[in-house]
Order: structure tokens, then sequence, then C-alpha cells
């Protein structure tokens, strides 16, 4: 299922990405995937459907509307590299009506609840925080941003988004990228708490670590599948 979400080899992009979706819009599709899945039976719902109807629904929640044409055309494209859209007929018209009726299921399991609360603000205001407190050398010479801002988009291949706060999960993957570049928060040492408290007073080192081996379980589960 991640790799019909996500395509195009190592540093997938989203599906999403190829109709023109802004990041907000695609998580969610993401998120109320996983959710849906978490509600039912994954055996009992073909998960491409789901998926064409996750993003489908997420353009209406986050006001980014998708033909589901396009929706389609795309999906199709993932199947059939190198085929044609699909012509108007019986096949295209059967899965459009599906799409719209799977939505509807998927409304009435998730109780109608498909709004969330994304990490992807709370990073912005963490990243900027953080780059007045680095040097400047130390900010520039390190992709930490670019770093933090990949590792959320691949935090949903998996089910982070439901099982953590948003908050926390910004945390974490800024956390994450500082490690990956040996970078350290000047004064550290010194502070009366660490500087991913500052950001989130409830938030504790095993959470911290639990996202952060969640997320990298994502990256090993990737390189298994052939």
């Amino acid at each position: 299922m991640r790799h019909f979400l996500l395509v195009e080899g190592t540093n997938e992009k989203w599906d999403g990405v190829k109709l023109g979706m802004r990041s907000i819009p695609i998580a969610t599709a993401c998120t109320i995937y996983h959710k849906f899945f978490c509600e039912t039976n994954l055996d009992a719902y073909d998960p491409y459907l789901i998926a064409m109807s996750s993003i489908y629904l997420a353009g209406k929640v986050e006001e980014q509307h998708l033909r589901t044409r396009d929706i389609i055309n795309v999906s199709n494209r993932y199947f059939n590299p190198s085929g044609e859209p699909l012509e108007l007929d019986s096949r295209f018209w059967e899965l459009r009506d599906s799409i719209v009726q799977c939505e509807l299921l998927m409304l009435r399991v998730l109780r109608f609840q498909v709004s969330f609360q994304h990490p992807h603000k709370y990073l912005l205001h963490y990243l900027i925080s953080l780059k007045n407190w680095l040097n400047r050398h130390s900010w520039q010479r390190t992709p930490v941003a670019v770093t933090a801002w990949a590792l959320l988009r691949d935090s949903y291949h998996g089910g982070l988004c439901l099982r953590f706060q948003a908050q926390h999960i910004a945390v974490a993957v800024l956390y994450l990228a500082l490690q990956v570049y040996g970078v350290e928060v000047p004064a550290e040492v010194e502070a009366e708490k660490p500087w991913w408290q500052v950001f989130s007073d409830d938030l504790t080192k095993p959470v911290i670590d639990n996202i952060v081996s969640d997320l990298i379980q994502i990256y090993t589960m990737d390189t298994e599948i052939p």
C-alpha cells in the first residue's frame, strides 16, 4: 500500500504530489487511510480503492477538491506506467461510483471525524526557533530543516500519526535530524531542561525514542520490499 501512495523509487513522491495536492491534504489522506484500517479488517477491503477514496475525501476536508477522473488516471498510471488514461467507458464509471460509495463508507466507519491536527505547523515553528538558537554556520552547513521535513513526510508511511501527538512527532523528527548530522543545541548541558522539552512540556525522552524507533522501522520495512 505504501508504494501505491508513494511512487518513484527511493525518494518516493506522493501520488498526491502528482495530483498537485499540498502537504496537509496529503497528510490528511494518509491519516484517513490508516485510521480506517485501524477500525476495520484489512482483508475485508481493497486497499487501493481505500487509498483513492482517502485522497478524494481529504481533498474535500482540506478544501482542495480533486476530480475523481484525475485520481483514477493517476492511480491507473501506477499500475500501467506506459498506459494511456482510461476511456470514459463502463469500467471508468464503475470505478468512479466505487470511490464515491467508498467515501460514504469511510465517513460512517470514522464517524465523520476526518479533521486532524498535523505536526507540520509545529515543526515549522520549532525550526524557526532552533535556527535562532544555533550559530549561522552550523545551520547553513547542515540540511537539518530539509531532513526534518523529509522524515515527517515519510512518517506517514506508517501509523505514527495515530499513535503519537502532533507536537511530539514534530519534535522527534527534528531530534533525529539533529542526531543524523551531529548538531548540538548550544548551552544544552547548562540548561534547566532539554531543548525538546522547551517545545513540549509533556514530552519525555522515552516518547521521543519510541517515535524514532517506529520511524526507523518504516525505513527498515521499505528495504525489505523487493
